[in-house]
């Protein structure tokens, strides 16, 4: 088995000892994406919906960098931290997935790094 670390400029670099993602036999596992600038790695202001527009740029960006686009995710997890924000990172979720969407969970977490409302992760196929 061969891992393959996947590392872009247009998604935040890590901020710990975990790769942007992986590509390992055909597949593409990221790590979660919050909403943090690439360039400052700072959480973006405004809330939920400028938070959930930068984690879907984040995961656009590490998907490209393998070599993958939405049309190959197979599973993604969202972990929010208020569930009443569902309806909102649905509706923008929905703009980026293509059909047949991706298998889907969704988690209501406790807190996420940083102050972040939404983090999200996916598994794509590659090449």
């Amino acid at each position: 088995m061969t891992r393959r670390a996947v590392s872009t400029a247009g998604a935040p670099a890590a901020i710990g000892p975990y790769s942007q993602g992986i590509v390992v036999d055909g597949f593409l596992f990221s790590a979660g994406q919050a909403a943090l600038d690439p360039v400052t790695a700072d959480l973006v202001a405004g809330g939920i919906e400028p938070e959930t527009e930068r984690v879907m740029a984040n995961l656009t960006a590490v998907l490209d960098a393998a070599g993958a686009s939405w049309g190959d995710v197979v599973k993604t997890t969202i972990f929010l931290v208020d569930m009443a924000d569902f309806a909102v990172v649905n509706g923008i979720y929905g703009r980026f997935v293509t059909d047949p969407p991706p298998a889907r969970s969704t988690v209501g977490v406790a807190a996420l790094p940083k102050g972040a409302r939404v983090e999200i992760e996916v598994v794509a196929r590659v090449g």
